[in-house]
């Protein structure tokens, strides 16, 4: 019985029922306990586990692992099939096991505590003890007693900071410069990259590097380049390709082997973006690796992405061995388990990378991938009233996750393809978005449309609420919807609070603010859409380094632009046009004349659009 059936039955019933179930409960619980090796009776995270817990006088163990985790393996191993630690989960507590990829609201509530991350409740859902990391048997079974015998809150819970939310959108002269400083302080001189505990290669500090070495900066230009170069040395997988999630004990040469999708779209993105800057050949090997292990082990049969390849080939055990070794070896021992669902989230996060790496290279085969893809997320994971599930069923959800990374990954195909379905699917999206996911009383877009309990409300979550203003802000560009100009603000009121904005990594904040309050390059190409003259002149203004662009392909045939705020002449042949927020180009009807026109107006308009100005 369940105890929402009890609720049917008289009083006395259901307090029989209750006894009942809590006997059954211990009982269950010290048989395995008891079995060598076994694991808890783990159940699933829901608020009738704390009706439960409430009833029968327990408290709820959360082990939010990730599935890809080599920590959270050994901790399976070695504290969970530990006779003590079962036996104190069997007298006192609900243990609740969550692979974090599965739930973005609850990897967003205690993203700062890492995987494993070990939280627990009382009945009222009010947390006690916040655990970030591995546990052995002897502090687990330490902290389990001494929270049955003093079941009030450690010092690892603390009240939510009271936070004034910026009033302005734009980022304060004074906010932006100590964001600046900060962002300069977060790079390792000694060792490279952005960051000093982990080595990896932080995308929104290497993007915006990039920007600011595109206006002249020569230091950024030096430390965008070390750290492309650090990472694939050491973190991308020399024989399968793939990148492994980072190197710890804060150098290059000690990687945790995970392949995460989030690390592969980010690094397969920046490095496309790099090779369209740089033309360097190393930049482009390092995508084609990315590309590769993503073809070769993430793609499923139908063209989608799954989640991970794990960290281990035997779960809990260091693989550093398995993964020296050439292919023909490692496949003798097996392959590292892949997680095979396949989530919207991640998915718009591969398109869109997928979309930039063609952009860079004009080879069809990543746009023809990053189609199929998105076609089928529309078929298998939309909702009736135009947003996104995360799977096939979400015991929560949605989430602003999946909604904003897909309405990320349409506008970028409609800005690879110049195909109006692809725009309209991102507004739908953000529209979607902008009736789900906000709240009255603070800025920015909450992470979840319902709270993970009834003991907490959603809240907004930084990465996401960057990335939203990046894409609403270019739609609005596309579009001339003022409406979306409304939604980056509300998102930059949130991100641009100095609390929030400050938190590493500061380039997310500062690339957001540079978007939000300059317009993009602006290339059109006037023509008709099966006119080879016009596609190469289209696949030319792609390939222009930029991570913030606007590109369009008017076909007059289909009627105006989205946004038709210039009126292009009509030429008897294809061409080009590139504007500022100043001024347009002549027609340009020769595609290697397109770069040197895009840098003359870069340069007549630098000190207005350089980044860290208004």
């Amino acid at each position: 019985m369940t105890h929402r059936k009890m609720f049917r039955f008289p009083v006395v019933i259901a307090l029989i029922l209750v006894l009942c179930s809590s006997i059954a409960f211990a009982q269950t619980a010290a048989k395995q306990s008891s079995a060598s090796g076994s694991q808890p009776a783990w159940v699933s995270w829901s608020d009738d586990v704390f009706k439960q817990a409430k009833a029968e006088n327990r408290f709820v163990l959360l082990d939010l692992e990730a599935v890809w985790c080599h920590w959270c393996h050994v901790m399976d191993e070695n504290t969970y099939k530990d006779s003590r630690v079962n036996r104190l989960l069997g007298s006192r507590y609900i243990a609740v096991k969550v692979d974090q990829d599965s739930r973005p609201d609850l990897s967003n509530r205690y993203e700062d505590y890492g995987w494993p991350a070990t939280v627990v409740f009382n009945g009222d859902g009010k947390e006690i003890v916040k655990r970030q990391g591995y546990l052995d048997p002897d502090e687990m079974a330490s902290m389990l007693q001494a929270i049955i015998d003093d079941p009030t809150p450690g010092p690892s819970v603390k009240a939510e900071a009271k936070i004034s939310f910026a009033e302005n959108p734009v980022l304060t002269t004074p906010s932006r410069e100590a964001l600046k400083r900060a962002y300069q302080a977060q790079y390792d001189n000694k060792q490279g990259g952005w960051g000093f505990a982990d080595k990896f290669l932080d995308a929104d500090s290497v993007e915006y590097a990039l920007l600011l070495a595109h206006t002249g900066d020569k230091d950024s230009d030096q430390k965008a380049q070390a750290t492309l170069r650090l990472q694939q040395k050491h973190n991308i997988d020399p024989v399968w390709g793939g990148v492994y999630q980072y190197s710890a004990e804060g150098d290059w040469v000690h990687p945790h082997f995970e392949k995460i999708a989030s690390i592969q779209a980010n690094d397969l993105r920046i490095y496309s973006l790099a090779y369209a800057q740089y033309q360097d050949p190393e930049y482009l090997r390092a995508a084609q690796d990315i590309h590769r292990f993503l073809v070769n082990f993430m793609m499923s049969p139908d063209g989608a992405f799954y989640v991970s390849q794990d960290a281990d080939l035997i779960e809990g055990h260091h693989s550093a061995d398995y993964f020296a070794l050439n292919d023909a070896d490692r496949r003798k021992q097996g392959i590292p388990r892949i997680d095979k669902h396949i989530y919207a989230r991640e998915n718009g996060w591969i398109i869109d990378s997928l979309a930039a790496l063609y952009a860079a290279t004009g080879d069809d085969t990543y746009l023809n991938e990053g189609i199929r893809a998105a076609n089928w997320v529309v078929l298998h994971r939309r909702l009736p009233s135009g947003g996104f599930t995360h799977d096939a069923k979400d015991p929560a959800g949605p989430y602003l996750g999946d909604n904003i990374s897909m309405a990320r990954a349409f506008e970028s195909l409609y800005t690879v393809t110049g195909d109006r379905q692809w725009l309209k699917n991102s507004q739908q999206t953000m529209d979607f978005i902008a009736k789900n996911f906000t709240t009255r009383d603070i800025p920015g877009y909450v992470t979840s449309k319902v709270a993970t309990d009834s003991a907490y409300r959603p809240h907004p979550q930084r990465d996401e609420n960057i990335l939203l203003v990046r894409t609403a802000n270019l739609l609005y560009h596309y579009t001339g919807n003022s409406e979306y100009t409304k939604m980056a603000a509300q998102a930059m009121r949130y991100i641009g609070t100095p609390q929030i904005a400050r938190t590493f990594p500061a380039a997310g904040v500062l690339l957001a603010d540079y978007e939000f309050t300059h317009p993009p390059v602006h290339l059109a190409v006037v023509g008709h859409k099966g006119d080879p003259a016009a596609l190469a002149l289209f696949v030319s203004a792609l390939r222009l380094p930029s991570g913030y662009k606007r590109v369009e392909w008017w076909d007059n045939r289909e009627g105006p632009l989205p946004h038709p705020e210039v009126e292009y002449p009509v030429q008897d042949k294809a061409a080009a046009f590139v504007c500022t927020d100043r001024s347009c180009s002549k027609p340009i009807f020769a595609p290697e004349d397109l770069q040197s026109k895009v840098e003359e107006l870069m340069a007549k308009n630098n000190g207005a659009n350089a980044p860290g100005t208004k």
